[in-house]
């Protein structure tokens, strides 16, 4: 028997909040994200219908920080990672279990233009986005070399 196995996810989705930005008590921090994604489906009349579907993704470091910044509720994201279960106990003794996405790649989507630090609904220049350094976007795509090329 083969100890092989697969535990990945790509979600291309809307998100349906505003990121939520949180620290950890080892000093870092993640961000917690839900994405929707629709599916269609043609019921026995065959006529179409959407189902969405909602997922719960956390991103990790400064790729969390870098989505907290550059994204806000109706944003389009791919996102590609992993499933993880896990399990807690809440105050009243009662156990709990979920799973959520931990995503090792957040793309953003939506063009030029788009929402940054301040309230929703502000927009920046595209160039303003194109002037960050690399190091700024880390974990977005780009990696930490002076020859990455960052869009």
């Amino acid at each position: 028997m083969s100890n092989f196995t697969i535990n990945r996810v790509v979600l291309v989705g809307r998100l349906t909040r505003d990121p939520d930005l949180r620290a950890l008590p080892s000093g870092s921090s993640v961000c917690g994200l839900r994405v929707a994604c629709s599916t269609t489906r043609k019921d026995t009349e065959g006529d179409y219908h959407e189902k969405p579907n909602f997922f719960d993704v956390a991103v990790f470091g400064a790729m969390g920080e870098n989505v907290n910044r550059y994204t806000r509720k109706g944003r389009r994201v791919a996102i590609d990672g992993r499933l993880e279960w896990r399990e807690w106990e809440t105050s009243d003794q009662q156990r709990r279990q979920a799973v959520r996405v931990v995503a090792d790649t957040v793309l953003f989507l939506d063009g030029p233009g788009e929402q940054r630090d301040g309230e929703p609904g502000e927009e920046v220049d595209a160039g303003e986005i194109a002037q960050g350094s690399a190091s700024e976007l880390v974990g977005v795509g780009a990696g930490t070399e002076d020859d990455d090329l960052v869009f």
